[in-house]
């Protein structure tokens, strides 16, 4: 698709006041657009120029309708000052410029790039019949993060985004799965445009302005929240007052997942189930791929391929028997082959063409471009659910009712990227594909989120999860997300861990990548290991992939290694859960960048591949071919009852921050981890399935060195405090020395 220039949009050249009401203010451009601003709360302005066009989508969480702040306004001839509470916004009125101030301190403002003949390089606002802009001036020193799973370097600055929602086929261009129009500064400013539409950033783009960040939204229509605080954390708070919270996940979905790409009969799966349990590796569901249980030429259709699945309740129940969960994968589109597609096409249920026929994804549009290649199974023309249309969304909603009547405890909820980006595709509501395009993923979670609240028989007691691939704004209500086909190399797993922090850092708290990589070479046992000691300290975990993805495919030391790894996640279950429990209530991500964790301390910047694991564990994974690493422990920031000390989770030994440590040849079952003094790190005994947890905190094992055996040996005992804010250490003894 073509893409804009800011300085091709028609500039907003002056504004004058209008209407001045105590929680409204409306200006007017000089071709007699208005201009509304309010403030939903304390450190949030809105500005909505000009006139939506086209249907509302559920984006936003907060009461619209209910009043905002009230605010203060200062008018005079030169500019307008608007004040709710502590955060102020003054507008010139010609020529236009802003500014953003926060607690009496200038956050940002806007372009003061110049021309040579004397204006902005690029408009402050802009708006004409297609297209709206705006543009911020950044400081030398700004960093920026946010927009989504996007899986270059987490500060974006010096770059062009899209924020596009894309089967990228991969993890190794600004095409991504989830994208989420959010950004937010260091300097503690953060924007969010709410709109379904195309959002184009240029964040110090050097094509545009090195010095300046702008955006481009596809559409006249300007809806924009500019966001203030005093820490990172708090941008994110006011995104998620916006677009809704995090909910609680399920506990047995913090254990093991097996997957691969795919199990080809019930008899390979049911071998899986058994190997895993007679390998005495940690594992609490198994999952279904499409082929794995569909007939792909007439998918999707809610029904189990009959030649593999004559009888798919008493197959599943076996399965079951051995402790399992349940996942089988979906996608929206309804084959041209199967009698399904006439009958929703009769009740209107399917995205239309503009001539009202249905439209038909063409998964091989020319011979030879089929996006698969000869790697899958070619896909069956298919047409499109249309979400937007209530009668088709309780149809698709309640059509899971008798699917997880046979047994199924959690979708797979694949694919959603595929809406053609055209005005010749027609919804129910009256959008074409342009506005639904992106959308079209959060409706399409949103639904299946339901569906399983209301038919999984594992939601009558705990929380309902999905476990989905594409996203827009407010999919962090639907968790959780998977970090989508990663290349089975190194740089899949370097980018994947880029794309799952950056996606904590746009909002949302879970997330999961394909351990060992999805396509390509099959990945050797170096990288297998590697890729799940990394996964293991993450909200999810599921090996997935084309080829053989089971422990036992590496060889003897890749299963027993896998396998230690594994019982260590199990062991950290308590703290885990604890994460996920503060991700829910605070909207907090289990895994923290380092700009996130510690935004005053520059040096953690660049250091983009590691991460907190909540509050307590520093983790800087392998993500190169002999296991060397550089960590860099961050200073004295929040390190409050022992200075600036870490503990090393292996040795005990107290280091100090501020201090960059390389690692060279780490073994196998090693990658640096660190706990943050003052904090604890509670741990329970290894379970085969974390649904067997009951939520004590045991004597468990964390060998050293050696065989470690955590089923027996004692070497850490730790405490919960009752009534305390979090976990604290009633005592600590063994390897891991006490921490203050």
């Amino acid at each position: 698709m073509p893409e804009l220039h800011p300085a091709s949009i028609r500039r907003v050249e002056a504004l004058s006041l209008i209407a001045c009401e105590p929680e409204t203010i409306t200006l007017s451009t000089e071709a007699g657009v208005a201009l509304v601003i309010t403030a939903p709360r304390e450190g949030v302005f809105r500005l909505r120029l000009g006139s939506p066009d086209g249907a509302a989508y559920p984006i936003l969480t907060f009461d619209q309708a209910a009043p905002g702040l009230p605010l203060e306004v200062v008018d005079d001839d030169i500019a307008i000052t608007i004040a709710a509470g502590d955060l102020a916004l003054t507008i010139r009125k010609s020529p236009v410029d802003f500014e953003l101030n926060w607690c009496g301190r200038t956050l940002t403002r806007a372009i003061t790039d110049r021309h040579f003949r004397n204006w902005t390089r690029l408009p402050v606002i802009g708006q004409d019949d297609e297209a709206t802009t705006l543009a911020f001036a950044l400081e030398p020193d700004e960093a920026l993060y946010g927009l989504g799973e996007k899986f270059g370097p987490i500060d974006r600055r010096g770059s062009r985004y899209r924020s596009y929602v894309e089967d990228a086929l991969g993890v190794n261009t600004e095409l991504a799965y989830k994208n989420i129009p959010f950004v937010w500064s260091s300097a503690n400013w953060g924007v969010f445009f709410h709109t379904p539409c195309l959002v184009t950033h240029g964040l110090g783009d050097p094509n545009w302005s090195h010095r300046s960040y702008a955006a481009i939204v596809d559409s006249p229509h300007l809806d924009v929240f500019l966001l203030a605080g005093d820490h990172p954390q708090d941008l994110i708070g006011h995104y998620h007052f916006l677009t809704g919270t995090p909910p609680a996940v399920p506990r047995w979905g913090l254990g093991v997942w097996y997957s691969k790409a795919y199990y080809r009969t019930f008899d390979e799966a049911l071998s899986a189930a058994k190997k895993i349990r007679a390998l005495q590796l940690p594992g609490d569901v198994i999952t279904l791929d499409g082929r794995a249980w569909l007939d792909t030429r007439t998918r999707f259709a809610f029904e189990f391929d009959p030649s593999r699945y004559p009888r798919p309740r008493e197959q599943l129940a076996e399965i079951k028997a051995l402790g399992f969960k349940i996942c089988v994968w979906e996608y929206p589109y309804v084959s041209i082959h199967h009698p399904l597609f006439k009958e929703l096409s009769g009740l209107g249920y399917l995205l239309l063409r503009r001539d009202s026929t249905p439209l038909v994804i063409d998964w091989d549009v020319k011979p030879g471009t089929s996006p698969f290649g000869s790697v899958l199974t070619p896909l069956p023309e298919s047409g499109v659910l249309d979400f937007t249309n209530p009668d088709a969304y309780a149809w698709w909603r309640d059509a899971h009712k008798s699917l997880f009547g046979l047994g199924i405890d959690v979708i797979k909820v694949d694919f959603g990227e595929q809406v053609p980006f055209t005005d010749d595709v027609v919804a129910h509501n009256g959008d074409t594909g342009r506005r639904l395009h992106n959308v079209y993923s959060l409706l399409y979670n949103q639904c299946l989120f339901e569906a399983t609240a209301r038919y999984s028989p594992s939601a009558r007691h705990e929380p309902p999860m999905l476990w989905g691939r594409a996203g827009w704004s407010g999919i962090q209500r639907y968790p959780m997300q998977w970090g989508g086909d990663a290349q089975s190399d190194w740089g899949g797993l370097e980018a994947s861990i880029r794309g799952g922090l950056s996606y904590g850092l746009s909002g949302v708290p879970y997330w999961a990548t394909d351990v060992g990589g999805f396509y390509g070479d099959q990945p050797d046992a170096e990288l297998f290991m590697r890729w799940t000691a990394a996964s293991v300290f993450g909200s999810h975990f599921r090996f997935h992939g084309i080829g053989e993805r089971g422990p036992w495919d590496f060889g003897d030391q890749a299963l027993h290694t896998v396998r230690w790894w594994l019982q260590l996640r199990s062991c950290l279950l308590p703290y885990l859960e604890f994460c996920c429990q503060q991700a829910a209530a605070s909207g907090v991500p289990v895994q923290r960048a380092m700009p996130l964790a510690f935004p005053l301390d520059r040096t953690a910047r660049a250091f983009d591949t590691q991460y907190m694991f909540g509050d307590s564990l520093l983790v800087a994974p392998v993500v190169r071919a002999g296991g060397n690493v550089d960590v860099y422990l961050p200073g004295n920031e929040g390190c409050a009852a022992d200075g600036d000390a870490w503990y090393d989770y292996w040795t005990g030994a107290r280091l100090v921050g501020g201090q960059i440590l390389r690692y060279r040849d780490l073994p196998l079952d090693r990658l640096p981890v660190f706990v943050r003094a003052g904090t604890v790190v509670p741990h329970a005994r290894a379970h085969d399935r974390a649904q067997d947890w009951e939520g004590d905190i045991e004597i468990a094992e964390l060998a050293v060195c050696g065989e470690p055996d955590f089923r027996h040996g004692v070497t850490q005992h730790f405490l919960k405090q009752q009534g305390a804010d979090g976990w604290r250490a009633a005592g600590k003894v063994g390897r891991l020395k006490r921490i203050a």
